[in-house]
């Protein structure tokens, strides 16, 4: 176990008044105990309380030797591992993951009826927001091999590329320097396409004068990273050139406003006015950002109606956008973690617009 981290959910567990909470999803489990592990549809769960811990897992899971000092229960297909479950718990509130299967939990609620099931990813969620160093160290170097590919991929562009394609040169060069894959599926968008924020890519070929978003990211040592770079495949035209200086300047207020205590509400506000002030608002169609961390989409969201607040540990995107239906998009991504005094900024790529000859 990492106890630093199951101390953290302990205490946010006595905030909650949980004396006891089913940790299920394979990440909340891996930062919990540095163990991955894929269930698929069997039953994987680490019970968490202050007078200790257990894993349950299915012995196809090959974890006898390596779970240490925490206690593994193990069942076969032949078992029915919620009634093992169930025998562990203790009457009275027990929190379960928001993701884990129904079919599970109503199980569960069925072979005890004394329990009362509540909503109980608060406490991991909340730790997971706070990174360590180890955290850190791991998101640095994710972010780093995003920013090498990244910077290599719209040199290969040419008349004719994919979308698709183009997503896939890009998780292929990742492979070969040690990515373990994407952290999510890469969004490549060439032209008015570009105007659709979470435009499906598809098989759309690149044609000079299309603007290319490349929103991508990795995951290394089970760390996500998330860049977005908008470049310019043959020659911008003066608007073009006027709106992504705009989100450049959005992005670089949005990171500036990033320190300790600052409600993260101020930092949509602060990438928001500059989109604004430019009268281009009502074109700046989402959120200005999302947590990251083990997974792309983690909490707290970036976003006017958020409560967060800034603390040191927490690891956030910055990517303001600006989307013309019909004619083109410009985001400009980039990863920040609060420090003691500030913000560090993870991605070192370049901001200047790319033009791409073609």
């Amino acid at each position: 176990m990492k106890q630093n981290r199951l101390n953290r959910v302990l205490e946010y567990m006595a905030q909650e008044k949980l004396p006891q909470i089913l940790v299920t999803s394979t990440e909340a489990v891996y930062y919990l105990t540095g163990l991955w592990i894929t269930p698929g549809e069997r039953m994987l769960v680490l019970k968490v309380s202050p007078e200790g811990c257990a894993l349950y897992g299915n012995r196809l899971f090959a974890l006898e030797g390596l779970t240490g000092d925490l206690p593994l229960i193990e069942y076969d297909d032949t078992d029915d591992p919620v009634a093992l479950l169930a025998d562990g718990l203790k009457d009275g509130p027990v929190g379960i993951d928001k993701n884990w299967h129904s079919h599970f939990a109503i199980r569960l609620m069925q072979k005890k009826r004394s329990l009362e099931l509540r909503l109980g990813s608060g406490p991991v969620d909340t730790a997971r927001m706070y990174k360590d160093e180890e955290e850190m160290n791991a998101m640095r170097a994710s972010s780093r091999l995003n920013d090498r590919v990244v910077d290599w991929l719209p040199e290969t562009l040419k008349t004719g590329d994919t979308e698709l394609g183009v997503g896939r040169r890009y998780l292929e060069r990742g492979a070969e320097l040690g990515a373990q894959g994407g952290s999510f599926d890469p969004l490549v968008c060439f032209g008015a396409n570009c105007a659709e924020p979470h435009h499906g890519t598809d098989n759309t070929e690149l044609r000079p004068g299309s603007a290319v978003i490349l929103d991508l990211g990795f995951t290394l040592n089970h760390a996500a990273s998330d860049m977005t770079r908008t470049v310019y495949f043959g020659e911008p035209d003066d608007e073009f050139k006027r709106v992504y200086d705009i989100v450049k300047a959005a992005n670089a207020a949005g990171r500036a406003a990033v320190r300790p205590g600052v409600p993260v509400a101020d930092v949509d506000r602060a990438a928001r006015k500059v989109i604004e002030d430019a009268g281009y608002g009502p074109n700046f169609l989402h959120r200005t950002g999302h947590g990251i961390g083990i997974e792309v989409h983690e909490p707290p969201d970036i976003s006017r109606s958020s409560s967060a607040v800034c603390r040191p540990g927490m690891t956030f995107s910055v990517e303001p956008g600006v989307y013309l239906p019909g004619r083109f998009g410009v985001r400009v991504e980039d990863l920040v973690a609060v420090t003691e005094d500030g913000c560090e900024t993870l991605n070192q790529l370049s901001r200047e617009l790319k033009i791409i000859r073609p």
